[in-house]
Formats: structure tokens, C-alpha cells, sequence
């Protein structure tokens, strides 16, 4: 499938995300390719239905700036007491709307917005899915103070670990400071189990597995059709 194609079912799919989108509701918006049609289609319902939001918050600068330039106002997570509803992207989903996120090194943001909403939509391209989670670096940030214990000890129980760099090869810092090491686990054996072992480890900040928090997602698929899966 080319690039303009997949954009174009993309498109269609963040569009169907943005009609569900209720007015003067409380928003949480991701970030991502996909997420980026997605708040170009609530320009639009701005435009064309004056349609407003009581309050957005958003998991990147640069989903924030987009939705600026558009006209809204974004506020910090601090600001609400919970989301009514979020839509984000995914790296991966399974089969049971189980998901990896945390490529763009945003999962610690992306998790607390997350948990702290209603009802959770993720908008993806058939070539996120997966029967089982797997088939993309999974991302464990970690505070620096511990980090190098926490790799050795990755690496004693076979998680494949690897430093995430940056452009000029060093280690990329994350928003709040940390470090992300990818686990190169294909596939997870027992996602719930990692994600329990992650949870107890001293010097892990947060994770990218996101278990049995999604309510539906809408998949563009390369044959044209939307699909919408529910939990």
C-alpha cells in the first residue's frame, strides 16, 4: 500500500474517530500521524458547526501546537479531574485491544492521560495489528539513577534490552528526564505477567504495555474498509 493511500484511509478513519467526539465534552488527544488527521477533523467540526470542547489535554508538544493553530485551547492534565474520552494511536494492537505504545517516547504522558479517562479509542492502520503483542520494541522508561542495574537485570531474565538513541547517538532523554530502554520480545509470552513484573521493579517509571484500557479501535484497512473493534 503507498503512502498516499494509507493516508487517505488514515484520514477516513480519524474522521470517523472525530464525529464521536461529543460537544463541550472533556478531550484527550494522543499524538501520531493518524492523530494529526484526527484534530484536523475537529478543525472542521469547529468550523463548520462551531463545535467547542469544555476542556483538551494532549500527550505532545506537538499535538498541542497543531490544535492551537486551530483555534482551541489546550489545557495540562492537572487541570481537569478526568477525560470523557481520548483518542490516540497505537504501535501495536492485538486481538484483544491490548496494546504497545511509547514509540514516539511519550508512554509515561500517554499512560497517566490514559488511565484517567472515561472511554479510550485508538484510531490505527492495518499494519498495527498483531494476533499477539509483539513485532515492536517494547519501551520501559527508567530513571537514570538506577538505569544501568535495571539493564543488567533485563538482561539476566532474557528481555533483550536496548538503549534507545537519539539522532547523534546518544541516549535519548524523555520529557521528564528518564531514559528508555526497548525490549526486543517477539512476541510477549504473557503480556500481563511482564507488565506485573515492570510494575515491581524499582527505577522503572512506566511502561508501554496499555492492558485492558482500550474500548475500541477503528482500523483503516487497505481494501478501503473502517473497521471498528469494541472491547
Amino acid at each position: 500500500m503507498d503512502k498516499q493511500k494509507q493516508d487517505e484511509l488514515k484520514k477516513e478513519a480519524a474522521t470517523k474517530a472525530a464525529m464521536m467526539v461529543e460537544r463541550d465534552s472533556v478531550l484527550g488527544v494522543g499524538t501520531g500521524s493518524t492523530v494529526a488527521f484526527f484534530i484536523d477533523a475537529l478543525g472542521r467540526r469547529k468550523e463548520e458547526e462551531n463545535f467547542s470542547l469544555k476542556h483538551i489535554v494532549t500527550t505532545s508538544n506537538r499535538s498541542k501546537k497543531q490544535l492551537e493553530s486551530l483555534g482551541f485551547k489546550v489545557d495540562e492534565l492537572s487541570d481537569i479531574d478526568q477525560a470523557d474520552l481520548t483518542v490516540d494511536g497505537a504501535d501495536r494492537v492485538d486481538d484483544e485491544l491490548n496494546g504497545i505504545k511509547g514509540g514516539g517516547g511519550a508512554l509515561t504522558l500517554e499512560k497517566n492521560v490514559a488511565i484517567n479517562s472515561k472511554k479510550i479509542i485508538w484510531i490505527v492502520d492495518e499494519s498495527k495489528l498483531v494476533d499477539r503483542l509483539g513485532d515492536f520494541p517494547l519501551p520501559v522508561e527508567v530513571l537514570p539513577i538506577s538505569c544501568e542495574q535495571n539493564f543488567r537485570r533485563f538482561q539476566e531474565e532474557g528481555l533483550k534490552p536496548q538503549w534507545r538513541l537519539d539522532e547523534n547517538g546518544n541516549r535519548y532523554v524523555t520529557h521528564y528526564g528518564n531514559y528508555i530502554i526497548d525490549l526486543a520480545i517477539d512476541p510477549i509470552p504473557v503480556p500481563h505477567a511482564l507488565a506485573d513484573y515492570l510494575d515491581h521493579t524499582v527505577g522503572v517509571v512506566e511502561h508501554g504495555l496499555f492492558l485492558d484500557m482500550c474500548d475500541e479501535v477503528i482500523i483503516a484497512h487497505s481494501n478501503g474498509e473502517i473497521e471498528e473493534k469494541k472491547r
